[in-house]
């Protein structure tokens, strides 16, 4: 999603410098007294002098560019996850394969079946959340596997390794 907020970013901003350098130049031209260059003068105070704000296609239009930026706002202030891990000392671990090596670690553990594991940070910490199918008493052998695997890939160790265990639906 970084991709695609920074491609939004760009061409807003490629759209706002053009359009600003075209009032720049046509005010210049009008200033000058010289013909304009794209934009018909006449034909555009016509319509804006004929142009209510309770008119539906303003309206419309300023409930439009409302929900745009709001939208823009929003996808820019929310917090995504991390792609990279920092591991101390200059080094990082990509974050989806530390949750799929996590994942294959917690069904190593007798009794689970099905693992998901999702990394999340808070702050400078980060923190892997597991949600697996299989016997709630495993917990602790879920709690441990996790933790040697984050051993064996000599990463920081994280603040709390939040575990859920499911039952099996359908197990008698």
């Amino acid at each position: 999603m970084r991709t695609a907020n920074r491609l939004a970013t760009l061409l807003l901003a490629t759209a706002l410098l053009g359009a600003g350098a075209l009032v720049v130049v046509e005010g210049l031209l009008a200033v000058a007294g010289r013909a304009p260059l794209l934009v018909d003068r006449a034909r555009w105070a016509r319509a804006l002098g004929a142009t209510r704000w309770d008119d539906p296609a303003v309206r419309a239009s300023a409930v439009a560019l409302i929900l745009v930026g709001l939208a823009v706002l929003a996808a820019e202030l929310r917090r995504w996850s991390p792609r990279r891990l920092d591991a101390g000392e200059g080094w990082h671990l990509h974050r989806r394969s530390v949750e799929r090596r996590l994942a294959v670690a917690v069904r190593s553990v007798p009794g689970v079946r099905r693992a998901r594991v999702r990394i999340r940070r808070r702050g400078a910490e980060w923190r892997p959340r597991v949600v697996a199918t299989g016997d709630p008493a495993a917990r602790p052998e879920v709690e441990f596997a996790v933790h040697q695997e984050l051993h064996r890939l000599a990463a920081p160790r994280p603040g709390r390794i939040d575990v859920r265990l499911l039952p099996r639906r359908g197990a008698a």
